[in-house]
């Protein structure tokens, strides 16, 4: 008898091995469908993968990536890099890698997955020598309109460039009135400025462009108020403020990232690194983005381009507040294409037949009518369902009665009404089901989330579950510091509007023109005998802030933000939770020397730092998508998630597409904004245009496109659909939903539908389940 030798016996196990692997990798593949499938015998060089909603893009890039790293044998000093755009997308296609290199029989290794900035940020902290960045010393922050580094940027440029200002200042039909005046430069101060810093040097920075590039396109531009100048100057500010704080944002990461692989020696050296880069959700990157993922793609000895972006155009729902353009992807497409290194994946199998005719139906229709003028709102990709014997669980599933629903309701309450009847008759056919309210914004949201509190109350009871809410947990410290604030400063116009804004965003007091009360703090607060009668808006504001300056003359300074977020504020259980533990830091800090001084300044530094965590007494992000669950949420925060019912209501043409909206405080400026008109110019020269746009024709620009976008975000909405789509434009709905005040009666007033409610119901009669006759 033979003993086999322990070479012998390691040879025959590798065998196995490598045949289990063969075996695995082929199932794998066939897993796949077509469009997936090209994607998976990717081998080098450059592809783009155009994907319609459903198609299956993170478990074909994750199965695509795993058949990769077996077959290049890649390891921890060549790596398959992948960049995906939010971290819960990281954390899920990592997820998924793992689990097909576990069915590989090989270690979790070769790969790393990442989202752009921390992809940048691990560039730039590996090499402070080179980015610049010393990150043991500085703060990243995410700046809002209301930053302290914002306002104090607008403060030094508006001391440094008085002419400018002043032209703003003089505006359109100005008889020098000192009320008026002083109204102008709270609007220009607390609004019309700092949405330029927030808006314009994120699109010029994410671009690449510099302040003397802003200088240089100013140049070129027209108009009486020179706003790329103004532009230009407001970036050079916010960048030597940066310097001087020890801050960065988001867009400096990918600067820093850059100038590592400027360096010759250091660019190697992550080349080398660098096997491939995946991209996925192409459709939101920036131009500089796209740069630095092709220079990490771009092989040691710059021989060829290992780069592969998976996206959607037509999914492209960031453009409007975000330097992102599908324009780039849509570009990268076309050259890939005519290199025939283009894939589509066509076939979808998240939802019904008729939800998927409902969908190819808009974006045909929208791109036929031309409604968003020159803007192309749709690349011409059609969704396909999938093919017999798909391997998806219950792929295209059969709908829920007609699949497709089209109501007309008398107005936004009954809207609602029909949404709660017909929630109940879902979940007690389907106990295990999900559904969901898209809505387009947060507003519309608490609407429906207290119309429909009744739906808790039921034997078995509906969750409704409103994701608004838990996202203003964050919001505490901020809300909390502007109320103090004023609390300590009350004749500070800056201070009382703040104050006043967090109070009308809370709906503890009604909508009206924030600037002419704060113009002149003492007279609203504390008005004289011969001051006219204010209005009730007015006086409920007033009372508010009467309440709060005289809890602070009678309470402790410690005391201050329980009273704030019990009484002023009306937390609820959670924000409260949250102000609780935020009061217990801040006493903290400010142990010894409890002033409200002190207790102002420990919070300013928790909001300008971000560096507060909300407390949440509810599970987050995984309760979006439970069983028996009615979840509410805004069409943008939808997007990657799928529901067996989704129902959007309130589809008027105010809404989608609606029109960019010009503030009637900042009219004296003219019938545009700023900052829009700047964006619009600014992505004119991106594109390759010479000649820059006057004022009025970017408006219309910048009109055009957030037309476009609004279309792909109905269009992004529908297909999160599987069984049923349920679709309402009310007859009447409020004149605008930030000024709607439900419980008091709200008025409602006629409203038109979305252009293609009309064209659905004429194409799917037998979808429009009921209409509202007057």
């Amino acid at each position: 008898m033979q003993v086999a030798s322990s070479e012998q016996l390691d040879s025959e196990s590798a065998n196995s091995v490598a045949q289990l692997r063969s075996l695995e990798a082929e199932r794998l593949f066939h897993s796949l469908r077509i469009g997936q499938q090209r994607l998976a015998q990717w081998q080098g060089g450059e592809l783009a993968v155009s994907a319609v909603p459903g198609a299956g893009k993170s478990t074909g890039m994750a199965i695509a990536s795993a058949l990769t790293i077996a077959r290049e044998q890649l390891h921890s000093r060549k790596q398959l890099v992948i960049v995906t755009f939010t971290r819960s997308a990281a954390a899920n296609i990592k997820a998924k890698i793992r689990q097909c290199l576990r069915g590989l029989y090989l270690p979790p290794t070769g790969f790393v997955v990442n989202t752009l900035h921390g992809l940048a940020l691990n560039i730039a902290s590996r090499h402070p020598d080179k980015s610049g960045l010393n990150l043991d010393g500085l703060t990243v922050i995410s700046p809002n309109q209301n930053h302290r580094l914002i306002r104090n940027c607008v403060e030094h440029w508006i001391a440094n460039h008085p002419r400018l200002y002043y032209a703003l200042l003089e505006g359109t039909e100005f008889d020098g009135e000192e009320t008026e005046r002083i109204r102008r430069q709270s609007v220009l101060r607390t609004e019309v400025l700092p949405e330029i810093v927030k808006t314009v040097i994120h699109e010029a920075k994410s671009s690449g462009l510099l302040p003397q590039d802003l200088w240089e396109l100013s140049q070129q531009a027209g108009g009486n108020y020179q706003i790329l100048a103004i532009a230009a100057g407001l970036y050079e500010q916010y960048q030597q403020l940066l310097q001087q704080r020890d801050l960065i944002d988001y867009d400096e990461m990918i600067l820093a990232a850059l100038r590592v692989l400027d360096n010759d020696s250091a660019r190697r050296l992550w080349q080398e690194q660098v096997f491939a880069v995946f991209e996925d959700e192409a459709q939101d990157s920036t131009p500089l983005q796209t740069k630095l993922l092709e220079i990490l793609a771009t092989d040691a000895n710059n021989s060829q381009l290992n780069l592969v972006r998976v996206g959607d155009p037509n999914q492209a729902i960031n453009s409007t507040f975000t330097p992102a353009d599908p324009i780039y992807f849509r570009k990268f497409c076309q050259s890939c294409d005519d290199r025939d290194r283009l894939a589509t994946m066509a076939q979808a199998g998240r939802s019904s037949q008729i939800v998927i005719d409902a969908a190819n139906f808009v974006l045909d229709w929208v791109s036929k009518s031309k409604v968003a003028g020159n803007e192309e709102p749709f690349s011409y990709q059609l969704i396909r369902p999938v093919n017999p014997g798909d391997p998806q669980p219950d792929a295209n599933p059969q709908p829920t009665g007609k699949g497709l629903e089209i109501h007309t309701p008398r107005d936004v309450y009954h809207s609602v009404e029909l949404i709660g009847n017909r929630i109940v008759e879902l979940f007690r056919e389907n106990p295990e089901a999900n559904a969901a309210v898209l809505v387009r914004e947060n507003r519309q949201g608490t609407f429906v989330a207290q119309q429909l509190s009744y739906l808790r109350s039921l034997k078995p009871k509906i969750e409704v579950y409103d994701v608004a809410q838990s996202d203003r947990y964050s919001l505490v410290p901020g809300e909390v510091l502007s109320l103090l604030q004023f609390a300590s400063r009350p004749h500070s116009p800056n201070y009382l509007k703040a104050a006043l804004e967090a109070l009308v965003q809370r709906k503890l007091i009604p909508t009206q023109d924030l600037n002419a009360l704060s113009t002149l703090p003492e007279k609203f607060l504390y008005p004289g005998p011969l001051d006219p009668q204010p209005s009730a808006t007015v006086l409920a504001a007033r009372n508010v802030c009467r309440r709060l300056l005289d809890a602070r003359l009678q309470l402790p300074s410690y005391q201050l933000i329980p009273f704030i977020a019990a009484e002023i504020l009306k937390y609820d259980k959670n924000e409260l939770a949250t102000a609780d533990k935020l009061a217990e830091r801040i006493s903290q800090q400010t142990h010894g020397n409890n002033t409200l001084g002190n207790a102002i300044a420990a919070l300013t530094e928790i909001v300008t730092a971000e560096s507060f965590d909300a407390v949440e007494t509810e599970e987050p992000e995984t309760r979006y998508l439970r069983p028996r669950q009615l979840t509410i949420i805004t069409m943008h925060k939808a997007k990657g998630l799928d529901w067996d019912y989704v129902f959007i209501p309130f589809l008027h043409e105010d809404n989608i597409p609606g029109s960019p909206w010009v503030p009637n405080a900042a009219k004296f400026l003219g019938d545009f904004t700023l900052s829009e008109v700047a964006r619009a110019q600014i992505r004119t020269s991106l594109h390759g245009d010479k000649v820059l746009p006057e004022a009025e024709l970017a408006w219309q620009q910048a009109t055009n496109l957030k037309t476009a976008e609004e279309f792909r975000l109905l269009y992004v909405a529908m297909t999160r659909a599987k069984r049923l789509l349920w679709l309402s434009a009310a007859a009447k709905g409020p004149f605008r939903w930030s000024a709607f005040n439900w419980e008091r009666g709200g008025k409602l007033q006629e409203k038109k539908p979305c252009p293609v409610i009309p064209a659905l119901q004429k194409r799917f009669p037998k979808s429009v389940i009921y209409r509202y006759l007057k």
